[in-house]
């Protein structure tokens, strides 16, 4: 599983951003073209998740951050929301795992953008694991039971012990 992350050069942004290590959608490559088709799957799946949202006017633009084509991937979004308490920036993330979106508060680039993902999903495992789910941890696509806090805890071990330590900084 190759980690497909592009450096982003400074210039070619069409504004300032308030994050770091993004590239615009068009320098987004795979390894190979297989890779790429798979990451160009994620990035529907991210247009289509931000898209959701009735406070997401429209998607001014999109940036890819890190990712590994049919697994998961971090995308920045520029937005236009319908109110003013929306932010304008988020992460976005999209995979084999529940799709979330994050503020840029504490994350300024995808490798944080992915640990702050795992840390808030595993907090609505530890709910779900007792059949239980609050307004207060991110929303999950998938039932507040035992079971799933089982399988959703696994895939995030795997994504954080097997999967990140390959390729992201500490």
């Amino acid at each position: 599983m190759p980690l497909s992350r592009i450096q982003s050069k400074e210039d070619e942004m069409p504004y300032e951003i308030p994050v770091t290590g993004v590239v615009p959608i068009s320098q987004m490559i795979g390894d190979d073209e297989e890779e790429t088709r798979l990451l160009h799957g994620l990035l529907t799946r991210a247009q289509a998740f931000l898209s959701s949202f009735a406070w997401c006017v429209s998607i001014s633009e999109l940036y890819f951050g890190e990712g590994i084509g049919g697994i998961f991937g971090v995308f920045f979004a520029h937005i236009h929301p319908s109110r003013t308490d929306i932010d304008t920036f988020l992460w976005i993330i999209v995979g084999d795992i529940p799709s979330a979106y994050l503020v840029t508060d504490r994350c300024k680039t995808p490798s944080q953008a992915i640990r702050a993902y795992i840390e808030e999903i595993r907090k609505w495992v530890e709910l779900a694991r007792q059949g239980k789910t609050s307004s207060d941890v991110i929303p999950v696509n998938v039932p507040a039971t035992p079971e799933w806090a089982e399988i959703l805890g696994r895939r995030l071990n795997t994504l954080e012990q097997e999967i990140l330590p390959q390729w992201l900084p500490e």
